[in-house]
């Protein structure tokens, strides 16, 4: 199997996905745990039924989305760079009550990648031929392929109940196909390898929800888009974004301050730009 390139990119929060500065899914140099992949039976095929209450209006409005509602980039007719996310939802520690609290489980990428280092983001990488017809079941096991190889997630656990329509990413001509999917039977998660992931971590809804967290980020660039203050981690980019649009075509936006700004740290800036500056030098090799 051939080790998986990573990544995602920046979103605008207010009409989808964006370029803005412009980092893509990168090369993996990695990442792959010793043997087979799981066998993807049934967690390979699409289930709507079966949801917790909470998860029906996500279910729901993924069902009826159209591309242009998640991003302003639409994919080509022909070509991109065909990749999947695993976009997971679960249920963590009870709450006061008993009940089971629900989180999205992410990632936090390895500072040493060459591309999209150090933020944090959903499990995901470019789809291998083993995958499968890209226009067919190739995003779903690609998603839970590079999940299984980034964070040790048992893909027989998951439910995928819906996927959304592809984002582009003009700068790295990446397609990417979000999977969502339901944990139904939770398993250990952890980095497989430090080298490429440096941490696994369940947010909250509520947590991201909360206007508190939330927050505008500020680029150097010029670039605005959503942000999450959570887990003590900033989200932002991609990753930010699609979380932004689910919470609002799910029904669990909150009213949030939208002219709150924070500016993208020096150090995440230098990341940033260097991920951005390697995509282009590519782009005009190619």
């Amino acid at each position: 199997m051939a080790a998986a390139e990573r990544g995602k990119q920046e979103s605008t929060g207010d009409a989808g996905t964006d370029t803005g500065t412009g980092t893509g899914i990168g090369s993996g140099s990695g990442g792959e745990q010793d043997g087979a992949v799981p066998a993807q039976t049934d967690s390979a095929r699409i289930a709507r039924d079966g949801l917790p209450d909470w998860l029906l209006p996500i279910r729901d409005a993924a069902e009826r989305l159209e591309p242009q509602q998640l991003s302003r980039f639409l994919p080509p007719a022909e070509g991109g760079r065909r990749s999947a996310v695993l976009v997971l939802f679960g249920e963590t520690r009870a709450d006061q009550v008993g009940n089971g609290v629900p989180d999205l489980l992410l990632i936090e990428r390895a500072r040493s990648l060459r591309s999209h280092a150090g933020q944090p983001s959903f499990p995901g990488g470019a789809l291998d031929e083993e995958d499968g017809d890209p226009l067919g079941p190739g995003p779903v096991n690609a998603a839970l392929r590079e999940a299984w190889e980034e964070t040790g997630l048992d893909p027989a656990g998951v439910q995928v109940f819906g996927v959304l329509p592809d984002l582009y990413i003009p700068v790295s001509n990446f397609v990417v196909t979000p999977v969502l999917g339901w944990w139904r039977s939770p398993s250990p998660v952890a980095p497989v390898d430090q080298a490429e992931v440096a941490a696994v971590f369940r947010v909250p809804l509520a947590e991201l929800a909360d206007p508190e967290r939330r927050a505008r980020l500020r680029h150097p660039s010029g670039f605005r888009g959503p942000a999450f203050l959570v887990e003590g981690r900033l989200v932002w980019g991609f990753t930010a974004g699609l979380i932004d649009r689910i919470l609002h075509h799910g029904g669990l936006e909150q009213p949030w301050d939208t002219s709150r700004e924070i500016e993208l740290s020096e150090d995440a800036v230098f990341l940033a730009t260097a991920d951005r500056d390697r995509a282009r030098r590519r782009d005009a090799t190619a």
